[in-house]
């Protein structure tokens, strides 16, 4: 059971954090009036996935503000090599990819033993990839952030600073496996304003957390 936020301003206490004010620790015994927070039992992580320029970063910032939990960039985890590889215009393999996969699992295991709600962005390509960082924990959601080629290829050539090259982009669609039902993804199109996009994936998993739950099921749900 965790405490997720029904609505967020700036003057409402939302919880204990442990670092500032940049996540909460939730802690099950307290109970807010009011619609300001209710006690759920729902998804408290979620994987913003997506191919490069889908927006994970800029998307998972907003939705972190939005529900007042951690936020952590998944690409900050990827080891030296594996960025000096991706500089040079040379595509990933799947050995490249395990170190940075379990780097980002040990993120999502180190809240979830802390009791602590997150969003972290991983582009979790492959189903393997998402066996590897989700599984079975069934307070971890999927938020798959889909768009055209056209479109992310378009945001791409405007991106400065950022160490992933357009030209690996159809390696990225090549690589890219949907996620399916079996997955209980949110799916969104990309195409619509950051803020918009934020909302309503908050917006689903408040939802999930408010309905019940069959014993080991998820719901799948299009925002």
């Amino acid at each position: 059971m965790v405490t997720l936020p029904l609505a967020v301003a700036s003057h409402v206490r939302v919880g204990e954090t442990s670092d500032g004010g940049h996540g909460v620790r939730w802690n099950r015994r307290w109970r807010w009036r009011g619609t300001v927070q209710q006690s759920v039992d729902g998804p408290a992580i979620v994987v913003i996935m997506g191919v490069s320029g889908a927006g994970k970063t800029t998307i998972g910032q907003h939705l972190a503000k939005r529900l007042c939990w951690r936020f952590e960039e998944g690409d900050r985890l990827h080891p030296p090599a594996n960025v000096a590889r991706m500089k040079s215009g040379q595509p990933l393999t799947d050995a490249d990819r395990a170190p940075w996969l379990t780097a980002i699992a040990e993120v999502i295991n180190g809240w979830r033993s802390r009791g602590e709600c997150g969003v972290i962005t991983c582009s979790a390509l492959k189903h393997s990839y998402r066996r590897i960082i989700i599984d079975d924990r069934r307070d971890v959601r999927l938020a798959y952030l889909e768009g055209s080629r056209e479109l992310i290829a378009e945001r791409l050539a405007a991106r400065q600073g950022h160490f992933m090259p357009a030209s690996l982009l159809d390696s990225q669609f090549a690589t890219l496996e949907p996620p399916g039902p079996d997955e209980h993804p949110i799916i969104i199109r990309i195409d619509r304003p950051i803020e918009e996009i934020a909302e309503r994936i908050a917006g689903v998993l408040l939802s999930s957390a408010r309905s019940p739950r069959g014993t080991g099921s998820k719901m799948r749900g299009t925002a």
